[in-house]
């Protein structure tokens, strides 16, 4: 009988315990510890955005509830794999997995158009879908965030921490009068703190009551209080060597809010080149059709000059060769188009099968620039006298006069660039980074001494203590203890190693910075020669074009007349064909250098939403 009361008080003692879970398992659920961790995290980018760039800015990293991606894949019925195409928030629930706990609500936003029919996207749509949907794009923002997340563990160890315990044991054994049966509960709790300075406090507190359930039926209660200090003096002591850790932290975070905006400008301009490639491939395709189609009109004009006896059969067997080829070209033209399509689709995060196209005004709009930097100028001008065959030679330089936005001074533009290049930033604050790993490892060649100090009052009480007196917190009782510990800087060959090593590292980290300044330098000098090399290529291909046009024109007056073969013809085509290709690619061409020239020099501003805005140099010049 007694024993069972004894296992229904400690039963019910359990019960108790477990009573206080909920308690507080109300305000530590996983979906509160995550937005704990949530706005830990936050805090610390918009504090290192803050002191990187100067102005904050929302970098989310949840997934929202509607993807652009998803929307596509269910309002253009396309093929997918299952429910896992559509994304994370569409999986279901198992054993391992629960919405409800483990995913925030989506953050309210504007709800995504059906797109049932074709979509056309212009640039600045690409951006935006680019920065809402693309993976990689989402990669750097998480790598952004897990930095956050280090940062803030670092950041705990100088927070006071606590710890809490309770504890219920029966024990009940065989003696020589009997079985005993005895309980005991405990409850513990207990507090740690580490300084800056390196000086480490500890402190807990016990209760204990234990009841001999059996034979006296003797009860003692036991409290116990603890504290402890430890204090570093040499090694392992001083503000710089302890907080090291924590300091790194900060930098790493810092250096990936420079990485992350640098990253917006190359992806954005490699979203923004791709978009012109697949625009110039669509011209492409424009061009070979308009190809084939003077061909044919060329063959079809060969064929009844021969018929009448006025062209030989051979030079429409030629016709009809080049009509065969070019039909060859012009599908090969669309394919490639199709294929650059896709690949864009896949860079901006949509499925490739999507009915999506590209807006062409911003093609145009560089054709109306192309006029602008082309208006008078001529090349090859054989115009009033024309000096003899054989009278020397003198080329002329490349143009100078008109100008492009961002065809600076080469001085200026490296100026820019090395105090706004953000990866230039970073290699710099790592050669600090080293500097301080040369200090701590000096620090790791010190001698240690540690000082201890110990303080405790009351007492524990144990099953077999249930006779005892209660035990009683006593000022005059407490019992203190110190300790001095000197570790002599005998064996160092570990920490001298590290010490040399540790001086390679800065040399080395030196080393880099020079190499990626010179990295920098280089880049902006041949993004420079890119844009001027792009630039007459604008102004040659425009007089080309307009030369093979005319000579199309007049090699097939020449054809009617009888004044000239079919070859000629063809080869006018084909002329005007490589002309007009090769206009498109200086257009685009020099609109990309334009990107890139902005780019190197780190002067591109591109928000986390995919929206940019553009280099004025007029503006920075208080012009």
């Amino acid at each position: 009988m007694t024993g069972s009361i004894a296992i229904q008080r400690f039963l019910w003692a359990g019960a108790g315990a477990l009573l206080l879970v909920p308690l507080f398992s109300c305000r530590l659920t996983p979906k509160s510890h995550r937005m704990t961790a949530d706005s830990g995290a936050f805090a610390q980018i918009e504090d290192a955005q803050r002191r990187a760039v100067g102005r904050v800015e929302p970098i989310g990293v949840e997934t929202p509830a509607d993807t652009l991606r998803r929307r596509l894949l269910l309002d253009q019925l396309l093929p997918h794999g299952g429910i896992v195409s559509l994304g994370v928030r569409d999986l279901p629930d198992n054993e391992y997995w629960n919405k409800e706990r483990d995913l925030l609500p989506p953050l309210a936003s504007s709800p995504l158009p059906g797109m049932k029919g074709q979509w056309t996207v212009s640039l600045v749509q690409a951006l935006q879908v680019a920065a809402a949907g693309s993976r990689d794009f989402q990669r750097a923002k998480d790598d952004l965030f897990r930095a956050a997340l280090d940062l803030d563990l670092e950041a705990n160890a100088f927070r006071t921490t606590f710890t809490g315990m309770f504890k219920q044991l029966l024990d009940s054994s065989h003696g020589g009068g009997g079985r005993d049966t005895a309980s005991r509960t405990s409850v513990e709790a207990g507090a740690k703190r580490v300084f800056k300075n390196g000086v480490q406090l500890t402190s807990a507190i016990a209760l204990d009551l234990v009841e001999l359930l059996t034979q006296e039926k003797g009860v003692s209660t036991g409290v116990r209080m603890d504290a402890s200090i430890s204090i570093p003096l040499l090694r392992g002591s001083g503000r710089r060597v302890v907080m090291e850790p924590l300091t790194q932290a900060q930098r790493n975070l810092l250096y990936r809010v420079y990485e992350f905006e640098r990253y917006k400008r190359t992806f954005a301009v490699a979203v923004a080149s791709d978009y012109f490639a697949v625009l110039l491939q669509k011209r492409k395709v424009g061009n070979q059709e308009e190809n084939y189609k003077r061909v044919i009109a060329s063959t079809r004009r060969a064929r009844r000059l021969a018929d009448s006896g006025r062209l030989p059969e051979f030079q429409f067997d030629q016709s009809v060769q080049d009509e065969l080829s070019a039909r060859n070209s012009w599908i090969r033209a669309r394919q490639a188009y199709a294929s650059k399509l896709d690949g864009f689709k896949l860079l901006i995060g949509v499925s490739p099968d999507a009915n999506l196209v590209l807006a062409e005004g911003d093609l145009a709009i560089l054709q109306k620039r192309a006029l602008q930097l082309t208006e008078g100028a001529r090349m090859a001008d054989y115009s009033g006298e024309i000096p003899p065959a054989d009278a020397p030679v003198k080329l002329r330089e490349p143009s100078r006069e008109k100008l492009g936005t961002y065809e600076l001074d080469s001085r200026r533009a490296i100026e820019t660039a090395l105090g706004k290049r953000m990866d230039l930033r970073v290699r710099e604050a790592r050669v600090e980074d080293a500097q301080r790993g040369v200090y701590m490892a000096v620090d790791g060649l010190r001698a240690e001494i540690t000082l201890l100090g110990k303080a405790g009052m009351g007492g524990r009480r144990s099953v077999g203590q249930s006779g005892s007196e209660n035990a009683k917190l006593n000022i005059k009782e407490t019992a203190m203890s110190g300790l001095l510990t000197i570790d002599l800087p005998i064996e160092r060959t570990a920490e001298r190693n590290a010490y040399r090593a540790a001086i390679l590292a800065l040399e080395e980290s030196v080393r880099v910075f020079q190499k990626e300044e010179d990295q920098v330098k280089l880049d902006v000098r041949r993004r420079l020669r890119d844009l001027e090399e792009a630039r007459e290529s604008v102004l040659i291909q425009t007089q080309a074009v307009t030369l093979a046009e005319s000579r199309v024109r007049s090699t097939d007056l020449f054809l009617q007349a009888g004044r000239a073969a079919i070859r000629d013809v063809l080869d006018a085509q084909e002329s005007l064909l490589s002309a007009q290709n090769s206009l498109s690619s200086a257009l685009v061409g020099y609109r990309v250098a334009e990107l890139e020239i902005q780019r190197d020099m780190g002067v591109l501003e591109v928000s986390v939403g995919g929206a940019w805005q553009e280099y004025d140099p007029a503006k920075e010049m208080g012009q």
